[in-house]
């Protein structure tokens, strides 16, 4: 194969439903050229061509690129502090299957038990079309793929033991969010985006031109240990006053002067739903703090977008008076009169596992052809 077989792969992984005239334009080259190349990854069983919808028009119905029906998939897992899920994905970004469950946010020989598991079983299901796996985790992973997730009390764990395959990836959930909503959701187009994750804790990416900026070790984005809440609070981390402490769903708790709860996720959103005085309170003071923190970052990276995820955007939803004042109090005044948009990310609770997937395939891609 070539590096324009390549290319094509990732037109048609890119931009799903492709056909071969846009694919050649995209890829600057003849027609002639780009039917030869869809030839040899149909031959390779990686492409098939497919009729595209009905567009009305007389004349020879339009073909469509589309996954080869034996080719290759990849496994994108998503593991959080309370459950974790696996879907198999392929060309294009599209789900296969989907299996997970939860955990009791234990030890992490537990959680890694129940997740090999799964992935022996689709195994069995897909055989060797399974190529690679990109595997979303709520920490910091080392360039040696281990993990230090301090809110659940994972650290040093072996994510490689997951997968026994030659192509494998792993990140932080925050970090895979931020690159699937560039690609796919609510950033794409973006100069310089930030995207903010709130799970058991607060994680965020900045993307610079369409590249996710993680840091020397591999640690950058971890937003949620800025020193924006409030000092007297300990971290999990080892350091006091950190962001996440103020705008999760311990801080919730905390306001209500309930103990912290052990699955702060579900907690959060059960707290934001409900609409009683003392709750509805909280969960203004919250939002301002996230907004509080958004209007720093903003200043001091000069996004022109910011993106939020998990949780975030149940506060966005409940609270937004409260987020956007504190946000726009926050900003410099070369910001204020046009402040950067704050939106719910695209993709939902799908972002980390989606951004998985995204990265498997930008890793199985040039292997491919």
């Amino acid at each position: 194969m070539t590096t324009r077989s390549t290319e094509l792969l990732r037109v048609a992984h890119a931009r799903p439903g492709v056909t071969r005239a846009e694919a050649a334009r995209l890829l600057g080259v003849g027609t002639g050229a780009a039917t030869e190349i869809v030839a040899r990854l149909v031959q390779a069983s990686l492409l098939a061509e497919a009729p595209a919808a009905p567009s009305g028009s007389r004349g020879r119905p339009t073909m469509q690129l589309v996954p080869h029906p034996s080719g290759p998939l990849v496994l994108a897992a998503a593991i959080t502090h309370e459950a974790w899920r696996i879907d198999v994905v392929e060309l294009g970004g599209n789900t296969l299957t989907s299996v997970g469950g939860l955990h009791d946010g234990g030890g992490w020989d537990a959680v890694a038990a129940a997740v090999t598991a799964a992935v022996g079983e689709l195994l069995t299901a897909y055989g060797d079309r399974l190529r690679a796996m990109g595997v979303s985790v709520p920490g910091t992973v080392s360039p040696e793929l281990r993990l230090d997730a301090s809110t659940s009390g994972w650290h040093d764990a072996d994510l490689t033991a997951l997968w026994a395959g030659p192509v494998f990836v792993a990140g932080n959930d925050a970090t895979l969010a931020a690159a699937a909503e560039t690609a796919r959701g609510a950033a794409l187009g973006a100069t310089v985006a930030l995207h903010l994750r709130i799970e058991g804790g607060l994680g965020g990416a900045v993307v610079d031109h369409g590249k996710v900026l993680v840091g020397a070790r591999g640690a950058g984005g971890e937003f949620g240990h800025m020193p924006f809440g409030d000092p007297s609070i300990d971290c999990p981390c080892g350091a006091r006053g950190c962001w996440g402490t103020a705008v999760d769903g311990t801080a919730l708790a905390r306001l209500l002067g309930r103990p912290a709860p052990p699955d702060p996720v579900t907690y959060a959103r059960r707290v934001i739903a409900a609409d009683s005085p003392a709750e509805r309170a909280a969960v203004r003071q919250v939002a301002a703090a996230l907004g509080r923190g958004i209007a720093g970052l903003v200043n001091g990276l000069d996004a022109d977008l910011v993106t939020l995820g998990g949780i975030g955007v149940d506060l966005l939803a409940a609270a937004p008076a409260e987020l956007d004042a504190a946000y726009r109090a926050g900003l410099m005044s070369v910001h204020r009169a046009s402040p950067p948009p704050v939106r719910p990310a695209a993709l939902g609770d799908d972002g980390p596992i989606a951004g998985a997937g995204e990265e498997a395939w930008s890793r199985l891609l040039p292997g491919l052809a």
